[in-house]
């Protein structure tokens, strides 16, 4: 019998350290629901963005009561156990709006990620015990590791109480994105949620505590939320076609045999061939037809 594991407040020296807000409490239904929450009611704040700079906020819990992932889809974890962290960051609608690059925004959330997973793995002088295990984006928001769930991010538009709406909205104004990011790091084969998913600690020796696990993680999404947008924000354009070679290094779905789910309840099977201009998914199915997947959850087949 699995005994039931205590919440306790995220200790996040580096992280506050480097970022412009932290909150950290020890439960809430959902770190993206709270951040969403007090940016609406005015007390989490961030700057206007400027020319080279970016604010970025973060909201931290051990547990979450009511985890949520993309598509309507519950995320579970464990506290003590799972990193469960939402990252507010302000960025011009003209932006967050515009299709033709706003789906870059959840890749650069996965390629932070990565790169701060691997940098904290690197600190530490953590090692691989298996081979072949680095670490993946499975389009369009999850990271695995040998074919299994890492973790997942979701993102969410919030317009804060200083911009306007509707008629009132200006093209110039910012608008905050909200990242989750939920990573197991610490859970024992007996703690997955299920058979799909698994955790950092199974495939890397030599890691640190789960604290500091954390805290070197979400100091290194701080630092890379801020470089990444920064140069995106200056050019979504040029940005995004190095984006586009960037993620197709580690990207998990290139080259095999995926099943897409829509929402409608309809499904599209081929192979996954690479990403568009705007950060969709090209699939190729038998007939040699390509097509274009922009939202969908896809599985191997």
């Amino acid at each position: 019998m699995m005994i039931a594991l205590k919440a306790a407040t995220p200790q996040l020296p580096r992280t506050t350290a480097v970022a412009d807000h932290v909150v950290a409490v020890d439960e809430t239904d959902s770190t993206n629901a709270l951040a969403v929450q007090m940016i609406g009611d005015g007390s989490l704040t961030l700057p206007d963005h400027q020319d080279g700079e970016l604010a970025v906020a973060v909201v931290a819990a051990d547990r979450q009561t009511a985890g949520r992932g993309r598509n309507g889809h519950k995320w579970v974890s464990q506290p003590g156990r799972c990193s469960t962290m939402s990252y507010a960051v302000r960025i011009p609608r003209a932006i967050a709006t515009d299709e033709s690059v706003n789906g870059w925004l959840q890749m650069i959330a996965g390629l932070v990620t990565l790169d701060a997973l691997n940098g904290m793995i690197e600190e530490y002088g953590a090692a691989p015990n298996q081979p072949d295990c680095s670490l993946e984006l499975k389009w369009p928001n999850d990271v695995f590791c040998h074919g299994l769930k890492l973790g997942g991010l979701l993102s969410e538009l919030v317009i804060p109480p200083s911009s306007g709406t509707g008629t009132d909205a200006d093209a110039d104004d910012d608008v905050v994105i909200v990242f989750g990011v939920g990573l197991n790091l610490a859970l024992g084969a007996c703690r997955l949620p299920t058979p799909q998913s698994t955790s950092l600690q199974l495939y890397v020796s030599g890691l640190p505590s789960f604290g500091e696990m954390r805290d070197a993680v979400a100091e290194r999404q701080v630092e890379g939320f801020r470089e990444r947008l920064v140069k995106f924000i200056a050019d979504p354009k040029g940005q995004a076609e190095s984006l586009r070679e960037e993620v197709k290094a580690v990207c998990w779905a290139r080259g095999r045999q995926v099943e897409a789910h829509f929402t409608d309840g309809t499904t599209l099977t081929g192979e996954a061939i690479g990403l568009n201009e705007d950060a969709s998914l090209i699939l190729r199915t038998q007939d040699g037809t390509d097509h274009t997947v922009r939202t969908a959850d896809v599985g191997v087949l």
